[in-house]
């Protein structure tokens, strides 16, 4: 089992329990680890039978642009639940950070493991 991976992903979201947060839009960033079998994918090179990181992608940043959770580790959960629901992957590894929520930190967010890594 290997691991496909996307960095630095940027989705605009309504997140934050302030009432304030509650009528922007913030830069969220996600960092996304993907238990994935390649190896009928490098014998063949067949994209068919690779993860379809451009899809995921695509689904994750629909998934948080159309959220309006209070809380980051909500939204780091329904992200987790679909990607493993949609793409059959069986563990991941997933940091959704929040930059700019404490002015004195570079980023802030959380990390989440979901699923049993093959």
């Amino acid at each position: 089992m290997n691991t496909v991976y996307i960095k630095g992903l940027r989705a605009q979201a309504v997140i934050g329990v302030y009432e304030w947060e509650r009528h922007i839009r913030q830069t969220l960033v996600l960092d996304l680890e993907l238990a994935s079998d390649t190896a009928r994918a490098a014998a063949t090179d067949d994209v068919a039978h690779a993860l379809d990181y451009a899809a995921i992608s695509q689904q994750v940043i629909a998934l948080v642009e159309a959220s309006e959770y209070q809380l980051i580790e909500t939204l780091a959960d329904a992200v987790a639940v679909m990607i493993q629901r949609d793409f059959s992957v069986p563990w991941l590894r997933l940091r959704l950070g929040k930059p700019g929520a404490v002015p004195e930190a570079e980023d802030v967010g959380v990390i989440i493991e979901a699923g049993v890594r093959p």
